[in-house]
């Protein structure tokens, strides 16, 4: 499984939202800076990021942007979907009577595996290993 690029990006913004001790809010520059992401490019992150309600402004447009809810409450999985229309599991891409059941049964799992990993780590345990890793 491949993610696409928002979705890396964004989950670098939302990490880099997340670790603004202040809560003042982040300006979409200072992240499009930090993260060296084009303002122009964070632009669609932070839009679709607001609309699977993950960051909201502080105090409406030109200012910085917060959470929307507390980062030990943001699975990874809900910033990955916001992104990845097909990272659930659907039986009906595993079952085809012409496949190898074999081979259904291991992609099924890995991505399960992948999802289950994902729903396991929260934004906030994600800050605390970025900030030991510095």
């Amino acid at each position: 499984m491949k993610f696409n690029t928002k979705t890396r990006y964004a989950l670098r913004t939302m990490i880099e939202i997340a670790m603004d001790v202040n809560q003042r809010g982040i300006l979409q520059k200072e992240i499009a800076k930090n993260q060296e992401i084009s303002e122009k490019y964070l632009d669609q992150i932070i839009s679709s990021l607001k609309i699977a309600g993950l960051v909201k402004n502080v105090k409406g447009k030109k200012s910085g942007y917060i959470l929307a809810k507390d980062s030990a409450d943001i699975a990874i999985s809900e910033i990955i979907r916001a992104f990845e229309a097909d990272f659930i599991i659907d039986e009906k891409n595993y079952y085809d009577e012409n496949k190898s059941v074999a081979a259904e049964n291991f992609w099924k799992g890995l991505l399960e595996k992948i999802i289950n990993y994902s729903d396991s780590i929260t934004l906030k345990e994600l800050g605390k290993i970025e900030m030991h890793s510095k």
